[in-house]
């Protein structure tokens, strides 16, 4: 393990570099107006060549924007059993770019941090996967098991195309052990075994449009929505007040987040309003709860104001069952967080939203963990250097354990 430690530590700039070349690709959803993460898989088929290791498999998904690339590394180890190490591939859009200090996909080395959109929110975590197996490459270790390194798309919006294609093509076995580097803190001592369930709503409001002189001529869409968008926000709090320590936060959360534009002077009445909630639920709530209380608030709120109010739902996952804290991937990781960074990690869940919780609805007990800054989707994201070069000495462990 210490020469494996000594080979990760040498690499510590390379490692760097390659994050930055990730970092400028920007491998954004189709759906959010990107071109996908065809250019980044490319690159780190590039690079995977440039180690020497295996050629990636590649494994496409039809899309309607085009084929969605998902990589899998493959080396042999001496026992059948398969220890899985799953990244995304694809990044949010950068947001307004005039809170960024820097360019978001430009990567920049300072302070020992990676900065640009992406760096943490998984390129961190991808480039410390990659660099673990290299590792083991060039110190001659042939790993306890069959280790698999997936790099998926269309995370960021409910993998359908991404982790799901690949459960969907019967790639993985109810032994395998799977490690999603998806959530962590900046410590390193927190192993995610269970996910909130997950519900994005997304509300229409039509009133009718006027000249805001007069609006006796018109309904005003934006009032009917701030009314809506309140009236939701108190009735998830009082209807789901439970508590779950094994939670972080230990409560369901109802987050109204994104609204779009609506009439582009002051002086009309906006006709339509369009608005989003971002739910993350606990499992003794459940989604189906939720949206009872969402199909009664919205009837009495067009019943109070007149406007005609719907609402779409654009992504819903139920919790997935708790990977089992004596689950041998958790054990596996525990031991090998345990020798790199001397803790004991804490064992535990949290909002949700990574692949693990599709592996455990296949009945494989996934879990999750990374060493990291929480700063995934905000301007001026930043990797810490230290952090991707612990993250890979762990994993290397888990490889060569």
């Amino acid at each position: 393990m210490e020469e494996l430690y000594r080979q990760i530590d040498a690499m510590e700039g390379e490692m760097a570099k390659a994050l930055c070349r990730l970092v400028e690709i920007p491998a954004i959803s189709p759906a959010s107006g990107g071109e996908g993460e065809r250019a980044k898989a490319q690159a780190i088929a590039e690079i995977v060549c440039e180690m020497g290791l295996p050629s990636p498999e590649r494994y496409d998904a039809p899309s309607p924007g085009g084929d969605r690339p998902n990589l899998v590394v493959t080396l042999e180890g001496t026992k059948r059993e398969r220890l899985w190490i799953v990244t995304h591939m694809d990044v949010v859009p950068e947001g307004d770019r005039s809170l960024w200090d820097t360019d978001p996909f430009k990567g920049l080395i300072k302070d020992g941090k990676v900065f640009g959109r992406g760096a943490n929110d998984n390129g961190q975590e991808l480039v410390a996967s990659l660099y673990a197996l290299y590792a083991l490459k060039r110190s001659g270790v042939t790993p306890a098991r069959d280790i698999c390194l997936a790099f998926v798309a269309d995370e960021e919006m409910g993998s359908a195309y991404g982790i799901q294609h690949l459960i969907s093509l019967g790639l993985f076995r109810p032994d395998d052990l799977v490690v999603v580097p998806d959530v962590g803190n900046e410590r390193g001592d927190f192993i995610e075994v269970a996910e909130k369930a997950i519900l994005w709503l997304e509300f229409c409001v039509l009133g009718k449009q006027a000249h805001a002189s007069r609006p006796e001529d018109g309904l005003n869409a934006c009032r009917a929505a701030n009314q809506l968008s309140v009236a939701l926000d108190e009735a998830y709090r009082r209807a789901f007040p439970e508590e779950d320590r094994l939670f972080s936060p230990p409560v369901s959360t109802f987050e109204p987040t994104k609204r779009r534009a609506n009439v582009s002077n002051v002086n009309t009445i906006p006709g339509r309003e369009i608005f989003a909630f971002d739910c993350r639920i606990l499992p003794s709530a459940g989604n189906e709860a939720v949206l009872k209380v969402t199909d009664q608030v919205c009837r009495d709120v067009s019943n109070q104001s007149g406007a005609k109010i719907s609402y779409d739902i654009l992504q819903r996952t139920d919790a997935a069952p708790v990977t089992p804290v004596d689950a041998p991937v958790v054990k596996l990781l525990e031991a090998a967080v345990g020798d790199v960074l001397h803790i004991k990690p804490v064992i535990g869940g949290v909002g949700g939203g990574t692949c693990a919780a599709f592996f455990r609805r296949t009945g494989i007990p996934a879990a999750v963990w990374a060493q990291e800054a929480n700063v995934a989707h905000e301007p001026n994201e930043y990797a810490v250097i230290e952090h991707m070069v612990n993250e890979a000495k762990v994993f290397a462990h888990m490889m060569a354990s």
